[in-house]
């Protein structure tokens, strides 16, 4: 990575991490996708934005029908409930089942883990710079899309 720039590492960063599914084993590939449309859903939420399929799809980066299709796989696992809007009777949003949230909460304990093993040796400033780091630039890609 040695004369790339940040842009190049930030992106390169991003095809890393989304590659990296477990190919080999079907079972941590749905969990993997259950805990996507999960993530999903939950960002949109905490953010104020309706998670209708659309949105998810938006969110992750997939077209209508895929999202359409995870949306539905995580409907049907139990993790997330599709209800009519409250502000549109036409509109269909998603939201976080009780067992959805155990899930992402266990899918987020193992993140942590992930991120302490991959800072091993890091000083815990460092830690929360790139924290605020990250945090900052999903922030403005929030702001672009708006």
């Amino acid at each position: 990575m040695i004369g790339q720039g940040p842009g190049q590492v930030l992106f390169g960063f991003v095809r890393h991490w989304s590659r990296r599914s477990a190919v080999s084993d079907p079972a941590a590939t749905e969990q993997g996708r259950l805990v996507l449309v999960t993530e999903a859903v939950d960002s949109l939420t905490a953010r104020g934005v309706p998670a209708t399929v659309n949105a998810v799809a938006h969110e992750i980066g997939i077209d209508q029908s895929g999202a359409s299709r995870l949306v539905k796989n995580a409907t049907a696992a139990g993790c997330l409930v599709m209800e009519t809007s409250a502000v549109d009777g036409r509109r269909r949003e998603a939201s976080l089942t009780p067992a959805g949230r155990s899930m992402l909460e266990q899918a987020h304990r193992w993140q942590e883990q992930v991120f302490d093993q991959l800072t091993a040796g890091w000083s815990e400033q460092r830690r929360r710079d790139f924290q605020q780091a990250m945090t900052e630039l999903m922030e403005q890609s929030y702001a672009m899309d708006a």
